[in-house]
């Protein structure tokens, strides 16, 4: 369920950060019917290649001891030690249940794409409007993101 979640957040909310806007993309398509197939094919391979975490280490570094002299040159070294690895989490299928999820996109004839942020000088040559069909894309196209979650994309020598 977590995958899910993480693999809709780009699509439907984007982050605050004002990161790239990952989303599959047909142009002329509604936003809600691409966020609907792409929840369908999230789901579907959720369903067929689940979440299969395993519990990893990273080796342990040896923090060698150091040597401090004093005045008249009589040195002492401190003792080493060890520092564990850090102990972390992997999901071995999110790569297999990524593809399976691109391959069902690019079955309804969707493919990925990332925009990246408008500037400010492109942002203001546009009235603010939220997308709901999907334009034609552009090397320039950016995207703007709204408070609601919604984005407004926008291709500089179209407007």
């Amino acid at each position: 369920m977590k995958s899910v979640l993480r693999l809709l957040v780009p699509v439907m909310t984007l982050s605050a950060c004002s990161g790239p806007l990952s989303l599959y993309y047909r142009e002329g398509e509604s936003v809600a019917r691409a966020q609907s197939e792409t929840t369908q094919c999230q789901v579907q391979a959720v369903q067929n290649v689940p979440v299969a975490n395993q519990v990893r280490q990273s080796p342990p570094t040896y923090w060698p001891g150091r040597t401090y002299c004093d005045s008249r040159g009589r040195c002492h070294r401190s003792p080493g030690w060890w520092q564990p690895g850090q102990i972390y989490t992997v999901d071995v299928n999110a790569g297999l249940r990524n593809s399976v999820e691109a391959q069902c996109m690019a079955r309804k004839g969707f493919r990925p794409v990332s925009l990246p942020p408008c500037k400010q000088n492109v942002k203001s040559q546009v009235a603010p409007a939220r997308t709901t069909t999907l334009p034609p894309l552009g090397t320039e196209s950016c995207y703007v993101k709204f408070d609601d979650g919604s984005f407004q994309i926008i291709t500089p020598g179209q407007i």
